[in-house]
């Protein structure tokens, strides 16, 4: 292992954002709370109880594309909606509106709020460029690039496969991992020569199916033993667990 925790073969670093990198992992969950409760006021019984922040956030639309996220959830519950379009309104009755809805409280939070990063993670990201591998930051999120300028930590990744990215290559979300598969080939790169961060379960999912060398699970919120179970190599709380301190 190298100093910065890895095995000596890895050449490359994937990175999540969301609670990898910044602290939006909280947001997101608020604001899909807030989207979805609003929405299941229409329901009763099991149908209609309220979205569980924790519970119903990791496991059907943490580290998952917006739409791919309304869709597992409402499948959870029984509910189905037409798909509508990306370009619908965030008052439509569509998965695509439902998800836009979504996006604009979190954009409105992350105005209020203001975005953090995880000082482990910027130091460790550092450390990681200092030692001569490449970087990549590998987001669901349609803001990736915002939210990465908004923390002055852009310049750290050489390559950026985000929402926006995706779409424009017809990448499928994690748990697919396509999106990561293309980080790798962007970075030239074999996927097992390359680690896997993240905090999310589809992403571990993803780090497994992809082959990657080696998966880092990021446990922000308590859930070692699922990411584990999910395919992680190592858990740890924060990054700079792994070493790599300058």
């Amino acid at each position: 292992m190298t100093q910065l925790g890895l095995p000596d073969a890895i050449q490359a670093c994937l990175f999540d954002l969301d609670g990898v990198v910044t602290k939006t992992a909280v947001v997101h969950a608020a604001a899909w709370k807030e989207t979805f409760d609003a929405f299941l006021r229409d329901y009763t019984g099991e149908q209609g109880r309220p979205f569980d922040p924790v519970a119903d956030y990791d496991e059907y639309v943490d580290g998952r594309p917006r739409a791919d996220g309304v869709r597992a959830f409402l499948d959870s519950r029984g509910i189905h909606l037409p798909e509508g379009t990306p370009e619908d309104p965030p008052e439509a009755p569509t998965v695509h509106g439902l998800g836009n809805r979504k996006n604009v409280l979190l954009l409105e939070k992350i105005r209020s709020g203001g975005v953090e990063a995880y000082e482990g993670s910027l130091r460790y990201l550092e450390a990681v460029r200092a030692e001569g591998l490449r970087t990549a930051i590998v987001s669901s999120s349609a803001n990736c690039r915002d939210v990465l300028r908004a923390v002055g930590a852009e310049h750290l990744f050489d390559v950026r496969i985000d929402g926006v990215v995706a779409a424009e290559r017809h990448l499928p979300g994690k748990p697919h991992p396509d999106t990561f598969l293309a980080a790798a080939h962007d970075l030239g790169v074999e996927p097992s020569r390359a680690a896997v961060f993240e905090d999310a379960l589809a992403g571990m999912d993803a780090g497994r199916e992809g082959r990657f060398g080696y998966v880092v699970g990021v446990d922000r919120v308590g859930q070692t033993d699922a990411l584990y179970a999910h395919g992680a190599t190592i858990v740890v709380r924060d990054l700079a667990e792994l070493g790599g301190k300058q």
